[in-house]
Formats: structure tokens, sequence, C-alpha cells
């Protein structure tokens, strides 16, 4: 009796011991589920520049032919294909709303201002960069005029003495010696809006103006030509400009503007004139990276009047010009690539 209740004692701590192992097993805990891992938003890709070719214009004058392939060389070396294509400069800014050209990095105020704004006012161009360069277009004489006609530089004292500047193709009035036609810089209307007696003759191109200076002032020939500034011309020959009333925009579009009631132009061009770049309206958003290069691109007085030195004096060509330009000027080129 006394062995079964013994027995019976000892399959009961048994069963308590399967128990308790038992319920060891069914409550242990399960590992806690890791967080699940967040990722940031991806960054928005950059807009890529297109393949195509960024066209640059030529136009008439030394410092721009050399300017052009400066700004075409830069752009290649950043990895941009260019092409140069001869265009009229005052056609290039409605060539640049047609799409056919991209870019124009020398805009003269006084000889285009009025065609690039125009385009620019239609939204078509872009009025992209200043440069630091300050420009003047104006009648120039060379110095030893003055010594033939006192009073210079003023204008009415130049009226006075037109006689000395006639030729057998002007008759009795005073020859002044333009620019190339293209350059629209109101020459004629000036000569009437002012009551001058003088005849205006247009040169074929800048070489000519340069060509007929020398010849002039071998023998000290009157003449009184288009000149600007800058220009190489200031370190090879003295003279001044002709000062005519100062500019102001009305000038050129109200005949009650100024000494002449009935006419316009009876003023000057402006004596501190703008350089600018202008680009293509889509140009920003079709070569993003070239924008922001062309957009630091700065040229002052001393470089350009460098790059016309360079072929009006020193004979040599645009490309040539170009080539050492970009070679003398590595630091500053480069930095408008990087930023």
């Amino acid at each position: 009796m006394i062995r079964s209740k013994t027995l019976a004692a000892v399959l009961l701590a048994l069963a308590l011991v399967a128990s308790a192992c038992g319920d060891d097993d069914t409550a242990e805990p399960t590992e806690a589920a890791a967080p699940a891992e967040t990722t940031a938003p991806e960054e928005p890709a950059e807009p890529a520049d297109s393949s195509d070719p960024i066209r640059i214009p030529l136009h008439n004058w030394s410092s721009q032919l050399v300017g052009a392939e400066v700004v075409g060389g830069v752009l290649e070396d950043a990895g941009f294909s260019v092409e140069y294509v001869p265009s009229d400069s005052q056609v290039v800014y409605q060539s640049m709303c047609d799409g056919d050209i991209e870019l124009v990095h020398e805009v003269w105020e006084g000889a285009f201002g009025v065609a690039f704004q125009e385009q620019v006012d239609k939204g078509c161009v872009l009025d992209f960069a200043t440069h630091n360069a300050v420009t003047r277009e104006e009648w120039w004489y060379p110095a030893y005029v003055e010594d033939q006609c006192p009073g210079l530089p003023d204008w009415e004292a130049l009226n006075a003495c037109a006689s000395i500047f006639a030729t057998a193709e002007t008759g009795d009035k005073g020859r002044f010696l333009g620019g190339p036609v293209d350059w629209l810089k109101g020459d004629a209307e000036r000569v009437e809006g002012l009551g001058m007696n003088f005849e205006v003759v247009n040169a074929g191109s800048a070489a000519t103006l340069w060509a007929e200076l020398d010849a002039a002032s071998v023998d000290e020939t009157p003449i009184v030509l288009f000149n600007w500034t800058p220009n190489f011309i200031e370190a090879v020959y003295e003279g001044s400009f002709i000062e005519f009333p100062l500019f102001e925009d009305a000038c050129r579009t109200d005949p009650e503007w100024g000494i002449n009631s009935e006419l316009t132009h009876d003023c000057g061009n402006p004596a501190d004139g703008y350089l600018k770049t202008g680009v293509g309206q889509h140009f920003p958003d079709k070569w993003p990276t070239a924008a922001a290069i062309v957009k630091r691109m700065d040229f002052t007085n001393p470089m350009l009047a460098a790059m016309a030195a360079a072929v009006d004096v020193d004979g040599k060509e645009p490309s040539e010009a170009a080539t050492e330009w970009l070679a003398a000027n590595e630091d500053l080129w480069k930095g408008w690539i990087s930023g």
C-alpha cells in the first residue's frame, strides 16, 4: 500500500515536470520583425544637353570673327559640337528666331541694338548677358585733321569745314566714309536731321575703312570715317570721335526731340554703349550646360582690341588669332567652364 502511494507520487511529479517543460517551449518569445528600410527619394535627373551642333555666326569685322572662334573653342573644349555660319549682322537676330543660329556674342548697342531689341521684345531672342566692355561707334577723324579744321571735335565745326572733305564723288559736299550698309548706323538720317553738308559713302567692309585711313594718313589728306571702340585703331592712329548732340532713345523715334523738331536722328550714337550676348529662346533648355558657360563669358575692351589687332595689324587669320588667344587665356576660360 505504501509502495503504491509512493509510485503514484513519483508519476505525478514527472507529469508536472513535463508540463512545465512544455510551457517553456510554447512561451519562448519570437524575434521582433526588423523595421522596413526606408529609401530617400531619387533626385531628379539633370536635363541632358543636346548633341546637335551649336551654330555661331561669322560677321564682317575682325574682333567678332576671332571672338566667334574663341567662343566656339571654349564650347568644344567643354564637349559640344560647334558650327560657324556666315551671317548678315542685322538679319542674324531673325535667324535666331527661326532656329538657324544659336547665339551672338557681340551685340553692339549702336549698330545692332534696334534689330536685337525688336526680336527680344517678340520673345524669340533672349538678352542673355552683358560684357564688361563699353562700346562707342561714331564718326572719327585722325588727329592731323584738327590743324585743318579748327573747332573739332564739335560737329558744327566739322560741318563748317565740310568742303575740305569733298571728293570727285561727292561734289561740293564733304564725304563721310561710313561702315558697311548692313551695320545700319543711321548716318544718312543724321546728316539730314542735323542739316549737314555731307554725303555718306558706305565702305564695303571694315578692311576698306582701314585701307582708306592708312592711305589718307600718308600725306595727311582730310578724312572723316566711321570708327568704334574697342578696336585696334586707337593703338595705331591718334584721333578723336566727333561730338554730336548727346544721344537719347527719343532721338531715333520722336521728331520733336532735339534741335530739329521735324526730323529724327539729330544726335550722335550712345557714348557708353553696351556689348551683349544674345541667344535663341530655346538655347538654355536645349543646351543647359552650354548656356551656363556662355552666361559666364565676359569680354573686356582690351580683349576685343587685341583680337582685332591680331588680324588687322599682325595679319593673322581669325582662326589662328583665336587659337593663340585661347592658349594665352586658358585660366580665364577654363573658369567659365567650371563656374
